[in-house]
C-alpha cells in the first residue's frame, strides 16, 4: 500500500544512552507484529531487515552477497525511547513500540485506509551525533488491485514463496546527492529528483538499463539493497527517497558509512567481492567490429595492424560464427582452422576472444539435453521460454542452476578452449528472454528478475578458476548485478545508436555505472546500431568523408563523430571498437582520421603503466578509477552534477568533445588545486571555468597539481615487456603514486608475486622519491610551472 495511508512524521532524540549494553551481532526487535533485524558486518557496516514473518526476517542476504556477519564491535541496549545498536562508526536507534501510532482524524482514515505494515522508524547517526541517514517507514503489502500491483500474483506457482510489494522511504536533505544504480541512459548524473527503474532493459530509453541496486551520497554512506525483482527508485521526491521492489518477502538493505567515497566501496568489496586483476592485454585496445565473418578476414585484420606497428592486444570473433545458434561450433566454411587462427594470433601478440551465447534453438545438438535435464528458463508448465514469433533465436539456458553452469563452461572449454581461445563474450546476459513470468532454479523470474548476470559470468569464472588456474579470466558481459564484478568481468553499454546524442549520454552513463561498484566499463567506440545512409550535420563535419565512402556512406560527419569517441575512450577503464559498420579499424575512417586515431591508440599504451596501475587500485579498494568529480572533490559544491568530465585515476581530468564541430569547450576545473594543460604544460588555477581548445585530434585533457604520471616506451602489444620511458611531475603540492607490476597472466599476484614501486614528490624539498620494489622509472621530468 502507498506510504503516504500511515503516519510517519516523529522525531528522535539526538542522543542516545546506552545503559546495560551487550556484545552483539544481531539484535532481534519485535514491532507490532513485524520483526526488525540489526545485524552488524563491520563497524561501518549495518545489515537492517523486517518482515511480517519473522522466518524471513532472519534469513541470510541474498544473491552476490558473500559476507557473513561480524559481531566485533558492536553492542545493543534498550531504554524507553526505544532500541540501540552501535559501534564505533554508527549509532543506530529504532523508535519504541507504538511511536507513531495513528489517532484522531488519522485513525477514523485508517479505518478504510490502512498501512501495510506496523510503524518503524530508524535512525543512524556517527557517535559524535551527526545525522547519517534515516528511514521515515517500511512497507510490506499484499499486492492488490488498488496499488494496480494484482497481476504480479499470476507470476507465482503454488508453493512459491509469498508476494509482497516492499519498500522504505529514507530522508531526503535538500543538498544530498545521490551515484550509481547500475547504468540509466537518460543523460545525467545526480540521481535526485528522478524516478529510476532498477531492472535490465533492453529497450529502455537511451539504450539499454543494468540493475546494480547500489547507491553512493555525499552524506557519508551507501545503500545496497538487498532485493532481486525489479525496483523503482524516487530520488529526493518530497523530502524523501523511496524504494519500491515488485516481489519480495522482507525489506533488506546495507547501509554503509565512510569518511571517503572509497572506504564506501571497500564496505561494497567486503560484501561482494573483490575485483580481480584482468589479464593486463585487456588494459589495452580490444579490436571488434559486427562482425568478421571468416578466418581470413580476422587474420587479415590483425596483420594490419602488426603491418603498421599499431598496439592492439585482443581479437573478437563476434556472432553467426556457428552454424546454428547453440551448436557450440565454428562453420568450417569460413573457420576452416581455429586452432591455428588462434596459434598465429598469439604469434603475433594478440589474444583472443569468442561471443559465446546462451541461446539454443530446437535444432541444435544440445537442445534435447538441455530439455530433458530441465535446463533452461521455462514457463510454470516447464516448456522452455522463447520469443516466438518475432525472435527464433532459441530458449535460455538457466545457469542459476549450478548442474546447468557446469555444464555450460564445461561445453565452452571443450569446444573453444581447447582451441585457443583466451576469452569470452558472455552475450545477451539480462537474459535476453526478460524472466518474469518465467521461472528459474533460483526461483521466480519475477520475484529474481536481475540475477541473471551474476549467475552467468559466475559460471565461466568458476571455470576458469577451477580449470585454468594459471589463467586469469575476462569476461565481456552486457549486463551486471550485486557481485558480478568478483567474477572476471568487463561490462559495456550494450547495443547504443551511433549518434552525437549518445556519445554525450554515454560519459554520466558511465560514471554511474562504475559508481555502483563496477570499475570496468566501456562503450562500442561509435555506437553499435547500422549508420543511416546519410545523415546532415549541424556544422561543417571537422574531418572530410569523402575517402570513406564505401563505409560510412553519406553520414558525413560521421569520422568526426568516430573520432571523438575514440578520444574519449582512450581514457575509459577498457578500450573497445565496436560496430555496424563494413569496416572498423582505424584506418577505415579516412585518411584525415587516420592519423588521429593512431595517436590517441598509442596513447593508451604509452599510458599503461599508469593504467595497469589503476586496476590494482580497484583491485585494493573496489573503488572505481574513473571517477566523477563529486568522489575527489566533493567539497566544491559545483561538481555535485557535472558529469561531462572525469578524472581517470588521481592524476587525470578528461572533458570529452561531444558537440559536432565543436573546436572548443568549457572544461570546469575543481577548487582546491591548480591544474596543468596535459598537451601545452599551461598551469591554471581550479574553482573556474576555463574555456580550452579542442581542435578535432586533442580532447581536453588536465593534470592535478601533485600528480606523478609514469609513461611507457612504445610497444605493439602488452605481450612485449613495456619499461617506463620517463615519470611525470607536476608540482604544487605533495603528491603519491603506486606503480604496479605482475606477469600480466596469471593469479600469482594473489600469493604476493608482485612488483609495489611506491613514488612519493615532496613539494618542500622539490624532490621525487622511490621505495619498494626497484623499478627504473626513466627519466624524471618535473613539468614547469
Amino acid at each position: 500500500m502507498p506510504f503516504f495511508r500511515r503516519c510517519t512524521s516523529y522525531t528522535f532524540l539526538s542522543a542516545f544512552l546506552f545503559c546495560g549494553t551487550a556484545m552483539a551481532q544481531q539484535a532481534v526487535l519485535t514491532r507490532g507484529n513485524a520483526t526488525v533485524v540489526l545485524e552488524g558486518y563491520a563497524p561501518n557496516i549495518l545489515r537492517v531487515t523486517m518482515s511480517l514473518d519473522k522466518t524471513y526476517a532472519l534469513k541470510s542476504p541474498g544473491v552476490g552477497i558473500t559476507a557473513e556477519p561480524d559481531e566485533a564491535g558492536w553492542t545493543q541496549s534498550s531504554e524507553g525511547s526505544g532500541d540501540g545498536f552501535r559501534s564505533n562508526r554508527m549509532v543506530v536507534q529504532v523508535a519504541p513500540e507504538g511511536h507513531g501510532k495513528a489517532s484522531g482524524t488519522s485513525a477514523d482514515i485508517a479505518r478504510y485506509f490502512n498501512g501495510s505494515a506496523p510503524h518503524v522508524g530508524l535512525r543512524i547517526e556517527t557517535p559524535d551525533g551527526k545525522p547519517i541517514l534515516r528511514m521515515n517507514d517500511w512497507e510490506m503489502a499484499v499486492p492488490n488491485h488498488k496499488d494496480g500491483s494484482a497481476a504480479v500474483l499470476n507470476d507465482r506457482r503454488e508453493g512459491d514463496d509469498p508476494y509482497f510489494e516492499v519498500g522504505a522511504t529514507f530522508a531526503a536533505p535538500e543538498d544530498e546527492h545521490y551515484y550509481g544504480l547500475g547504468q540509466n541512459q537518460q543523460g545525467f548524473l545526480d540521481l535526485r529528483s528522478h524516478s529510476l527503474e532498477c531492472a535490465h532493459d533492453y529497450t529502455a530509453a537511451g539504450g539499454p538499463s543494468v540493475c546494480v541496486p547500489f547507491v553512493v551520497t555525499n552524506k557519508g554512506y551507501a545503500i545496497l539493497w538487498d532485493n532481486p525483482s525489479k525496483t523503482r527508485v524516487d530520488f529526493a521526491f518530497n523530502e524523501q527517497t523511496r524504494w519500491t521492489s515488485q516481489v519480495g518477502q522482507r525489506v533488506s538493505f546495507f547501509v554503509i558509512v565512510g569518511d571517503t567515497y572509497d572506504q564506501l566501496y571497500e564496505g561494497y568489496r567486503s560484501l561482494t567481492g573483490s575485483v580481480p586483476m584482468l589479464p593486463k592485454s585487456a588494459y589495452g585496445y580490444i579490436q571488434c567490429k559486427q562482425r568478421y565473418a571468416s578466418q581470413k578476414e580476422l587474420l587479415d585484420v590483425a596483420h594490419g595492424y602488426r603491418d603498421r606497428h599499431l598496439p592492439a592486444d585482443v581479437m573478437v570473433v563476434d556472432w553467426f560464427y556457428f552454424t546454428k545458434m547453440g551448436q557450440m561450433d565454428m562453420d568450417p566454411k569460413q573457420w576452416p582452422d581455429p586452432t591455428a587462427m588462434n596459434a598465429e594470433l598469439h604469434k603475433l601478440g594478440f589474444h583472443s576472444m569468442i561471443s559465446v551465447w546462451p541461446r539454443f534453438v530446437p535444432e541444435d545438438r544440445y537442445y534435447d539435453l538441455l530439455l530433458k535435464k530441465g535446463w533452461f528458463e521455462h514457463l510454470a508448465d516447464g516448456t522452455p521460454t522463447n520469443g516466438l514469433p518475432y525472435d527464433r533465436a532459441g530458449s535460455d539456458i538457466d545457469t542459476t542452476n549450478p548442474e546447468a553452469a557446469r555444464w555450460y563452461w564445461d561445453t565452452i572449454r571443450e569446444n573453444f578452449v581447447s582451441k585457443g581461445f583466451d576469452s569470452f563474450w558472455s552475450d545477451e546476459t539480462e537474459p535476453d528472454l526478460p524472466p518474469n513470468g518465467s521461472y528459474l532454479h533460483v526461483g521466480p523470474g519475477t520475484e529474481y528478475f536481475n540475477v541473471y548476470p551474476y549467475f552467468h559470468t559466475k559460471a565461466l569464472y568458476d571455470g576458469f578458476r577451477r580449470d585454468l588456474p594459471q589463467t586469469r579470466a575476462l569476461i565481456l558481459s552486457r549486463d551486471a548485478y550485486l557481485g558480478a564484478q568478483h567474477n572476471g568481468a568487463i561490462f559495456w553499454s550494450s547495443d547504443i545508436a551511433p549518434t552525437w546524442d549518445t556519445l554525450r549520454r554515454q560519459v554520466p552513463t558511465g560514471l554511474n555505472f562504475v559508481a555502483s561498484g563496477m570499475p570496468y566499463w566501456s562503450t562500442d567506440i561509435g555506437g553499435w546500431q547500422y549508420l543511416p545512409y546519410s545523415h546532415t550535420p549541424a556544422h561543417l563535419p571537422l574531418i572530410d568523408s569523402s575517402d570513406a565512402r564505401e563505409n560510412v556512406n553519406h553520414y558525413d560527419d560521421y569520422p568526426e563523430l568516430y573520432v571523438r569517441w575514440f578520444q574519449y575512450a582512450t581514457f575509459q577503464p577498457t578500450m573497445r571498437a565496436h560496430g555496424s559498420r563494413n569496416f572498423n579499424e582505424v584506418w577505415s575512417y579516412g585518411k584525415q582520421a587516420e592519423p588521429i586515431l593512431e595517436k590517441y591508440l598509442k596513447l593508451r599504451y604509452e599510458l599503461m603503466p599508469y593504467i595497469y596501475s589503476l586496476g590494482y587500485f580497484s583491485h585494493q579498494t573496489g573503488a572505481p578509477f574513473m571517477r566523477g568529480l563529486f568522489m575527489d572533490f566533493g567539497s566544491d559544491p559545483n561538481t555535485a552534477s557535472i558529469g561531462d568530465e572525469f578524472m581517470f585515476g588521481p592524476a587525470l581530468l578528461v572533458a570529452p568533445v561531444t558537440q559536432q564541430g565543436a573546436t572548443s569547450r568549457s572544461v570546469y576545473l575543481p577548487a582546491g588545486s591548480d591544474w596543468y594543460n596535459f598537451w601545452t604544460n599551461e598551469r591554471v588555477h581550479g574553482g573556474q571555468r576555463v574555456e580550452v581548445a579542442a581542435a578535432i585530434d586533442t580532447i581536453p585533457v588536465f593534470v592535478r597539481a601533485g600528480s606523478i604520471l609514469p609513461l611507457g616506451v612504445p610497444i605493439e602489444s602488452t605481450e612485449q615487456k613495456q619499461a617506463i620511458a620517463s615519470v611525470r611531475v607536476y608540482p604544487g603540492a605533495d603528491g603519491d603514486f603506486t606503480i604496479y607490476s605482475d606477469d600480466g597472466k596469471t593469479y600469482a599476484y594473489e600469493e604476493g608475486k608482485s612488483e609495489i614501486t611506491r613514488l612519493h614528490w615532496s613539494e618542500d624539498k622539490g624532490k621525487l622519491e622511490q621505495t619498494g620494489a626497484a623499478v627504473d622509472i626513466g627519466v624524471v621530468t618535473v613539468v614547469k610551472k
